[in-house]
């Protein structure tokens, strides 16, 4: 019988809370413009975590995700050091744009809604 929260899971929830507060407390990088922690994915062995994060400016990622890269071994054994786990992932750190881009869709989608109540008023 399948468990209903596998371990690779409950790492990766508890690997996002120590991330967040490393983060914001344990790093003094200036390239950190305080990254968001959106998720974080464990594969099934423990051998690897793809982090994914958002920056409130996307001109900051690429700065941001160089200052992370450099940092994932120091994160990593920081992580290590709270983990109950023999092996701790090596932490891969991956922009997500992905509510950016949703929002400038919805802009878009927001201005042909316009447009259209404009044209169709004439």
């Amino acid at each position: 019988m399948p468990k209903d929260y596998p371990r690779s899971e409950r790492i990766a929830s508890q690997i996002q809370r120590e991330l967040a507060m490393l983060i914001q407390h344990g790093l003094k990088d200036p390239r950190l413009s305080s990254p968001s922690i959106l998720e974080v994915q464990v594969s099934r062995d423990l051998s690897q975590a793809k982090v994914y994060f958002s920056v409130l400016n996307p001109e900051d990622a690429p700065q941001c995700l160089q200052a992370l890269t450099h940092a994932a071994g120091f994160l990593q054994r920081e992580i290590g050091k709270v983990l109950k786990a023999r092996i701790t992932p090596k932490l891969k750190f991956i922009y997500d744009d992905s509510n950016i881009r949703g929002r400038n869709l919805s802009d878009l989608i927001d201005s042909a809604v316009a447009g259209d109540r404009f044209n169709s008023g004439k």
